[in-house]
């Protein structure tokens, strides 16, 4: 492995040789004078009389204090070789982290956060994300020790193995205690930001002057990769100009990826970087041993309240491992046995594997009572609360439990084919105006396209750092972490319902955002316009083409491309209640009419039949259409009709809502012995076979589009009545 350069080196005043394996003295690098140690030690309660704990203190300051670290030493060797050996029984995962970030996980769960392992989601309690989810082993030990019923031993001996809760990276739908899904690097730090922004936003709009009912933290682990991702830096960005100040982030320091030292790609001042971004930023020199200095700079992170806190710690990635420490061998791959061995010896751990010693157990075990304890104090104040503030405490309560209120779904507004035409862009913003009157945790915002995806809700403010209760996000040109930092929302309180909006053709930008959204249950509605080539003049580089069939193909996610209207009203209905499902609702710039036969019951079952002259259940040809074209569709099925054929004209809204409808249901729509269809959509052809046939025709644009007005490509491109007519004609042959 390369050595660091000089500037490297003195800009970085490692306080050990970087090419070193550490010690076993290394562990007793932290000062026992009492003066260095903090006042108290969580868990190591003196007695109840103040006469004895003074005499305790007179005496036995040395000693006592030599127990806490001793045990805290302990603690993080647990820690470590929990990790260890997971992996090692696994052979397969990710040591290096945990075994470097052993002592801030340590800190952070045992000292400083509040949570309540019996009840994970205990609405106050402090989260916890682990972006860097490849050392997930980290997470589940902590969990572990904690008491998480989530994360037992023989689930930390079933690491990454089928039906285990303790999965290769963390998923929030499998192990309680994980907030969010993290692994793709750079999305949990996003994630973190909307975490910490829904604090910020509920407790401007709960919290009195007597009661602060919404109280806590955010913290986030990242490491170098996830700095690398550019994800990362756009949430950064807002994070910092939103002043999130309960947001903190400790960033692992260790200067190895994949590919070996960081020095081969990454040399930037990261520290400095986060300074401009609004940031307060500390430096913790010595993360493997140097508990105090982690101690103080988490002290000081929390006296910092009008901006965010990035924590830079440096550690040596493996530590403890005399041959693998500090080196890219072991950031993925089991250490091996004779390594793990040596290990052991290394870091004088006489215990077998998965091994957890009493003093240790017994030190962690009064996280149980005293989370319910703190859940029980919380539960009290909000009691009060309840009382003072009525109409406060039942909102939140919507947001904490989901509980949408009573006939929100009336707010929707209708229409009828009488209703002037208008592009769905712009009924969907009615639909978000009317749904922000009725629904206490209904926010969002555009990557700053608010104008043009008409998002803006009228009747609020945007969202800043001071005035934070307001519920217009504005993220600015960030599109991947808006995608990211609304799926944090949304995981902090199953009532809090974010959308983001941006030209359907960016959701480029930010695929993995949603595919994470879908993973996740995260039911984020992301509110795409511009949806086809119907946008016109932006040409091929704004304009949709295989857009609609990739999300199509996307697992736990509805793809809606709504025609007109009410089908715009019902797609809204789908998306809210759909709390663990994302919606995509694809909109369209151009205006189209209100047409005769949809509705909102026919959005919810995803395909449904609008027109039909047709008699027991066999008709000539089927016309489906989906969007603007589905406007196409129908007056096709008029010509064609008038030419003495029976014609149904089926809306496919959502090809999701249908596959879930009863086989009964289908075949009513879409008869098995009816073979001659026809769809038409300004997008891909690629899927239509499923519903069209072997015998059946799709049109579509299976090319890229070009700039010229939406109804001249209209024409080019064949999505025309005279089309579908002629395509009707030739299927029913």
């Amino acid at each position: 492995m390369a050595s660091l350069t000089s500037s490297q080196a003195s800009i970085l005043a490692r306080p050990s040789s970087r090419r070193c394996s550490p010690l076993p003295t290394d562990r007793h690098h932290v000062s026992l004078s009492p003066r260095d140690l903090p006042s108290s030690f969580p868990g190591l309660r003196a007695s109840s009389s103040p006469s004895l704990r003074r005499l305790r203190g007179v005496i036995s300051a040395h000693a006592s204090a030599a127990t806490e670290v001793s045990l805290v030493d302990k603690s993080v060797n647990t820690i470590r070789f929990l990790a260890i050996d997971a992996v090692e029984k696994a052979k397969s995962g990710h040591p290096g982290l945990p075994m470097g970030c052993a002592p801030m996980g340590h800190i952070l769960f045992d000292e400083v956060m509040k949570y309540n392992p019996k009840n994970p989601y205990w609405f106050n309690r402090d989260r916890f994300i682990l972006s860097a989810g490849h050392g997930c082993m980290l997470h589940y030990a902590l969990l572990h020790l904690a008491g998480y019923d989530s994360v037992r031993e023989q689930d930390l001996k079933n690491f990454r193995q089928w039906e285990s809760r303790t999965p290769g990276h963390p998923e929030n739908f499998e192990t309680p205690g994980v907030e969010v899904t993290t692994g793709p690097l750079g999305q949990g730090i996003a994630n973190a930001v909307g975490l910490a922004l829904a604090e910020k936003h509920l407790a401007a709009r709960f919290n009195k002057p007597d009661s602060q009912i919404v109280d806590h933290y955010t913290y986030a682990i990242l490491g170098d990769g996830c700095q690398m991702e550019g994800i990362a830096n756009e949430a950064c960005s807002l994070a910092g100009h939103w002043g999130l100040g309960k947001l903190i982030a400790f960033y692992d320091d260790n200067h190895i990826s994949i590919d070996g030292d960081t020095e081969i790609a990454f040399t930037e001042n990261v520290a400095t970087r986060f300074e401009a971004l609004g940031w307060h930023v500390i430096w913790v020199k010595n993360g493997n041993t140097g508990y105090d200095d982690i101690r103080a700079a988490i002290k000081e992170a929390k006296a910092v309240q009008d901006k965010p806190t990035l924590i830079k710690i440096t550690t040596t990635i493996g530590y403890g491992s005399p041959n693998k420490a500090n080196s890219y061998s072991v950031h993925g791959s089991a250490l091996g046995e004779k390594e793990v061995d040596a290990t052991r010896k290394n870091l004088g751990w006489p215990y077998g594997p998965f091994h957890v010693p009493e003093d240790v157990k017994s030190h962690w075990s009064r996280h149980v009572s005293e989370g319910a304890a703190l859940e029980t104090e919380w539960n009290a104040k909000f009691a009060d609360y309840e009382k003072k503030y009525p109409q406060e405490a039942a909102e939140l309560k919507s947001i904490v439990t989901v509980n949408l209120p009573t006939g929100w779904e009336k707010s929707l507004p209708t229409y009828t084919p009488e209703s002037p035409a208008d592009a769905t862009r712009n009924l969907s913003q009615q639909c978000l105006n009317a749904l922000a009157k009725v629904l206490p945790g209904f926010l969002g915002g555009s990557a700053d396209l608010a104008s043009s995806n008409m998002t803006l809700l009228k009747m609020f403010g945007d969202f800043q750092k001071n005035a934070p209760e307001e519920r217009n996000l504005r993220f600015g040109v960030r599109e991947h972490s808006m995608g990211a930092i609304c799926n944090g929302i949304t995981c902090h309180s199953p009532g809090l319902i974010p959308y983001c909006a941006t030209f359907f053709v960016f959701t480029d930008y930010m695929r993995a955002a949603i595919r994470l959204s879908a993973l996740s249950q995260a039911g984020v509605i992301y509110v795409m316009t511009h949806d086809s080539i119907g946008l016109g003049e932006d040409g091929p580089t704004h304009q949709p083409i295989e857009h609609v069939a990739s999300f199509r193909a996307m697992p736990n996610i509805l793809m809606l491309r709504p025609a007109d209207g009410t089908e715009t009203a019902g797609a809204y209905k789908v998306a809210v209640e759909n709390r663990k499902r994302p919606s995509i609702l694809a909109l369209s710039r151009q205006k189209l009419p209100h047409l005769p036969g949809t509705s909102v019951e026919g959005v919810e079952k995803g395909g449904y039949v609008i027109s039909d002259n047709s008699t027991g259940n066999r008709p000539d040809v089927i016309l489906m259409g989906t969007g603007s074209e589905l406007e196409i569709a129908a007056k096709a099925g008029e010509k064609l009709r008038g030419e003495g054929r029976a014609v149904r004209v089926v809306s496919l809204v959502s090809w999701e809502l249908f596959d879930e409808q009863s086989e009964e249901y289908k075949e009513s729509v879409l008869p098995s012995e009816v073979s001659a269809r026809v769809s038409i959509e300004a997008g891909s052809t690629f899927g239509w076979e499923k519903m069209v046939g072997c015998k059946g025709k799709a049109i579509g644009i299976d090319s890229f589009g070009a700039s010229a007005p939406a109804d001249v490509l209209y024409k080019k491109f064949g999505l025309t009545v005279d089309a579908v007519v002629a395509a009707a004609k030739e299927v029913s042959h």
